[in-house]
């Protein structure tokens, strides 16, 4: 029971007293309350019932008369949905250049009464019309949202069959003792969701080549596919001079489109993200607490699914 509860029901006390006693003044002294009061309590129960027994707050009643236009509220809120990163002061100078006159604190009230106060949630804002289809996303929303989500790539990637779309990426896993430092090379095909993973001592353009026709490309051939394009970001090990860097033209040579990050979003994609936290938390946490590995191929025997059924799990099925 609220506060609020218990004071409608002591003044609900107070008049049934009232009526068994007979006595205002009786009934008043009893209950701690004052005559005005009593006459106030038993007015607004008269006229309001039960609700004229609850506690009102001071203030106008129903929306303040200096809220906004219900216009300007529309276009601040518009607004938000198109630069959910601008603070209040940027809206009001932005709008007024629309002819809209509204101050940051407008502004900030609007955005507190639709619980979008903060840039957190007004991207949670964005990200959610985006999943129910509401809106068309342009660069500095994909740009934003990217940022604030490193899983929206990956729900925005669209893969109509096996091979059309196949992301790769390099993971740091750590540092192996004797060994130096131990890189993760992966590959997932972003319709199928199956992965691909190679441990190596670096991450030279090599080795990315290597997991491309050790493990990928016999994969796609024994299931008499083809890969169509490789997305990367714009790691030095994928881009570089297509007609002297080694995985550019391996790539040439396989007749495989090569698609990269734009240098304004150097993020990776969702997917493979997921693919490497996966990895991270279910495999290399695990392994490392209880394996000790002297070699990167013993870390690789353990990486492999006929080993490792967990790491089957994540290289077969990557969650959207």
């Amino acid at each position: 029971m609220t506060t609020k509860d218990k004071v409608a029901r002591r003044k609900l006390s107070l008049l049934e007293l009232d009526k068994e006693l007979d006595n205002v003044s009786r009934a008043c002294k009893v209950m701690g309350y004052s005559r005005q009061q009593f006459y106030e309590i038993r007015r607004n129960f008269q006229t309001y019932g039960a609700e004229g027994l609850l506690d009102r707050l001071p203030g106008p009643r129903g929306p303040h008369p200096n809220r906004v236009a219900a216009e300007v509220e529309e276009a601040i809120l518009a607004h938000a949905m198109d630069h959910p990163c601008h603070g209040a002061l940027r809206v009001s100078q932005e709008l007024r250049l629309e002819g809209i006159e509204v101050s940051s604190g407008g502004v900030r009230g609007v955005w507190q009464r639709h619980g979008l106060l903060t840039k957190h949630e007004r991207l949670l804002r964005l990200e959610k019309a985006t999943t129910e289809r509401e809106v068309e996303l342009n660069e500095e929303q994909v740009r934003l949202l990217e940022r604030f989500s490193p899983e929206f790539r990956e729900r925005r990637i669209e893969a109509p069959h096996t091979g059309s779309l196949v992301a790769v990426d390099t993971f740091f896993v750590g540092t192996l003792k004797g060994v130096g430092k131990v890189y993760l090379q992966t590959a997932v095909d972003c319709h199928s969701r199956h992965g691909w993973a190679r441990l190596y001592p670096n991450k030279m353009p090599v080795t990315a080549v290597h997991l491309m026709n050790h493990d990928v490309l016999p994969t796609f051939e024994a299931a008499r596919g083809r890969i169509e394009v490789v997305l990367s970001d714009n790691g030095r090990e994928f881009c570089g001079r297509p007609d002297r860097h080694p995985y550019e033209l391996f790539l040439q040579l396989e007749e495989i489109d090569h698609r990269t990050t734009k240098v304004n979003r150097p993020q990776s994609n969702g997917i493979v993200e997921r693919f490497h936290r996966t990895l991270l938390d279910e495999h290399f946490r695990v392994e490392g607490r209880r394996t000790w590995f002297e070699t990167i191929d013993e870390m690789q025997g353990a990486l492999e699914p006929s080993s490792s059924p967990t790491i089957e799990n994540a290289l077969t099925k990557v969650e959207a």
